[in-house]
């Protein structure tokens, strides 16, 4: 059967998206942001999966205020990266994996959970900006990600947005469709976005390094008490754009010791930890998790 080995959690500034295609991840500023994913590029080498399920939030691309759809499978065979307004970013098309995507769909809605499922759609940064950190910098013509990717998006930009804890239930909804797949495949799972940061109002270019330090030690630790989290904490101590960290919920828990909503099983592996601040006006985290 299918399996989720590892998980992987990531900010998706779009400014760390144009540092790299512009060439300044070497500049003073960026250098110390990048060399956080030194070890995650090695670790994405060694350990390709052979799909990736992306958990991520479309930034009005794909998706506008017509209509916003609280959780969207992608099931086409490819996407292109999408022009926010400047252009595409200059990577290579995003190759889906239309079989798993579809068998994941069926299986979790028959678990209760309703998915807007989408067969054409172009994908924005808070997608690719995570695969540039985890597998470098690629020739869009030349190269190709390493392997199909599943485009997950959940709503986290037009209120009401969904709980921690839905999206938590969501996770382990999802390794159940995954372990049912009739094809002897490795899975990572990814949650993108967050930390800490507000883009507006009299907040704007918040940022906290406690909060956000404490939040990545329960998601290790204690999954259980992360999704607990209530909603007005996100917005009160990361900001109205912390309650991206939803998003990383739906990974941890489709992790292997998570069942029926609680901790039961060994601990997965915490193989790397990463945080820095500033990028552009966010905070960025970087978690990867291993099954044991």
């Amino acid at each position: 059967m299918a399996k989720i080995t590892a998980s992987v959690f990531t900010s998706h500034v779009p400014a760390i998206g144009a540092a790299m295609d512009l060439g300044k991840t070497k500049e003073d500023y960026w250098k110390p942001l990048f060399a956080g994913y030194e070890f995650s590029k090695q670790w994405m080498k060694e350990n390709k999966p052979d799909v990736i399920i992306l958990v991520f939030n479309d930034h009005a691309t794909a998706f506008s205020l017509d209509m916003i759809p609280t959780f969207a499978i992608g099931t086409a065979p490819e996407y292109q990266p999408a022009d926010e307004g400047w252009g595409p970013r200059p990577v290579p098309v995003v190759k889906g994996h239309p079989e798993l995507a579809s068998h994941i769909a069926q299986s979790v809605i028959q678990q209760d959970f309703d998915l807007t499922i989408v067969n054409k759609m172009d994908v924005d940064h808070g997608l690719t900006v995570p695969l540039s950190l985890m597998c470098g910098e690629l020739d869009p013509v030349k190269d190709a990600w390493p392997c199909p990717v599943i485009p997950f998006a959940v709503n986290v930009v037009q209120y009401p947005v969904p709980s921690g804890q839905r999206c938590f239930k969501l996770g382990q909804a999802i390794r159940k469709a995954v372990e049912s797949f009739d094809e002897d495949i490795h899975v990572h799972i990814w949650g993108t976005g967050g930390m800490s940061h507000q883009l507006q109002g009299a907040r704007a270019g918040l940022i906290n390094r406690e909060w956000d330090n404490a939040w990545l030690d329960q998601l290790i630790q204690d999954p259980v008490a992360a999704a607990n989290t209530p909603h007005i904490d996100y917005v009160r101590e990361a900001g109205s754009e912390g309650i991206e960290l939803v998003m990383w919920l739906i990974a941890r828990g489709a992790m292997a010791d998570v069942n029926d909503g609680k901790v039961t099983g060994p601990a997965p592996q915490l193989r790397h930890r990463f945080y820095h601040v500033p990028a552009s006006n966010t905070a960025v985290g970087h978690v990867i998790l291993e099954n044991s």
